[in-house]
């Protein structure tokens, strides 16, 4: 018996009955050969973890725009926060943490440059719309290494898919990470606006912090408690009424004093713009965009608009606005 079929023999012994047993996956869109060592979802965690896309994310807005200061939220340890959330969920409940893990680390890999700042954009301005949770499985299933895609399984693309508010992930795994993500952005995006003077712990209804906390951790250790106390050996991720009924509460307190805040959002009209008007650019003038980029999109016969959709959603933050300047602000001339 090799090592991977020893940890598929562990996770029949140990898990819930409820969990994702990774020897009974669906599989992937093109059969491989099994890892000796790794599971099939240990392979996609580190399949994610190795491509291109997950890198760019550590220069990708979280929801302060160029902020100044190291400790802000980026894309990336959003990400990680989640999955780290996620885990202790996953392992507290004896559900697979392989494939919690592989889809918080997936689930914002197609989110564009500027935050949500970006994605209305583009979402206004393609024909076909723009939705990340979606631009997240293109990019696992056709961007990456060079058109081959990841060929990730399907229960993994399935969280990936599903994260959103509205989405119905079809694993209990992928159902953690569909929570985690709003624990993990409420409060660190509160622990962020209280640091960047947006607002302040006092500030927070105390009709809500009486439930869920006083503090960035006492909010944590509430709602990964309830959860877990909720969910215990039930074929479900649950929370209590009034705590998932606070969460909700703030969520929407959230949108509406930091989300929307103008001190908070005063640089994304630019970052309309500036998106918009590359957006447009490269419509006009395709041949432009990286040869290696087009290839892969021409390969499979793409629209112009979504090659370029594509383009500008992979930038980084600072890689968009390089282009930026590059096409339109003038330089000094050299002779």
């Amino acid at each position: 018996m090799n090592v991977r079929q020893m940890q598929e023999q562990w996770e029949r012994e140990h898990f819930s009955p409820y969990a994702s047993f990774s020897d009974m996956s669906e599989g992937r869109d093109i059969p491989e050969e099994q890892c000796d060592i790794r599971t099939i979802y240990q392979r996609d965690r580190d399949r994610i973890l190795h491509c291109k896309s997950f890198r760019r994310l550590k220069h990708k807005t979280q929801v302060f725009l160029s902020p100044e200061g190291d400790h802000y939220r980026t894309r990336l340890t959003h990400t990680l926060e989640v999955a780290q959330i996620g885990r202790t969920i996953s392992r507290a409940l004896r559900l697979n943490e392989d494939l919690t893990e592989a889809i918080a680390l997936g689930h914002d890999l197609g989110h564009t440059p500027f935050g949500h700042a970006g994605e209305r954009v583009l979402n206004d301005i393609c024909p076909f719309g723009f939705r990340h949770y979606e631009q997240s499985i293109r990019v696992v299933e056709f961007l990456e290494k060079d058109g081959q895609g990841l060929n990730l399984t399907k229960e993994v693309r399935d969280g990936i898919l599903n994260h959103r508010t509205s989405g119905s992930p079809s694993t209990l795994e992928g159902k953690i990470i569909r929570i985690s993500d709003k624990i993990a952005y409420i409060n660190h995006d509160i622990d962020d606006a209280i640091r960047g003077g947006i607002l302040s712990e006092k500030e927070l209804p105390e009709e809500l912090t009486a439930i869920l906390g006083h503090s960035t951790k006492e909010r944590l250790n509430t709602l990964i408690h309830d959860v877990i106390r909720e969910s215990m050996d039930k074929p479900d991720i649950c929370m209590s009424e009034n705590v998932s009924d606070a969460m909700t509460r703030l969520r929407k307190y959230m949108f509406d004093s930091v989300y929307t805040n103008p001190a908070a959002k005063s640089e994304e009209v630019k970052a309309h713009k500036m998106l918009r008007e590359m957006y447009l650019y490269f419509c006009e003038h395709p041949e432009e965009i990286p040869e290696a980029f087009r290839s892969v999109e021409s390969f499979r016969s793409e629209s112009v608009e979504r090659i370029v959709c594509d383009y500008i959603a992979g930038m980084s933050d600072q890689y968009a606005i390089n282009i930026f300047k590059r096409i339109f602000i003038p330089v000094s001339w050299k002779k």
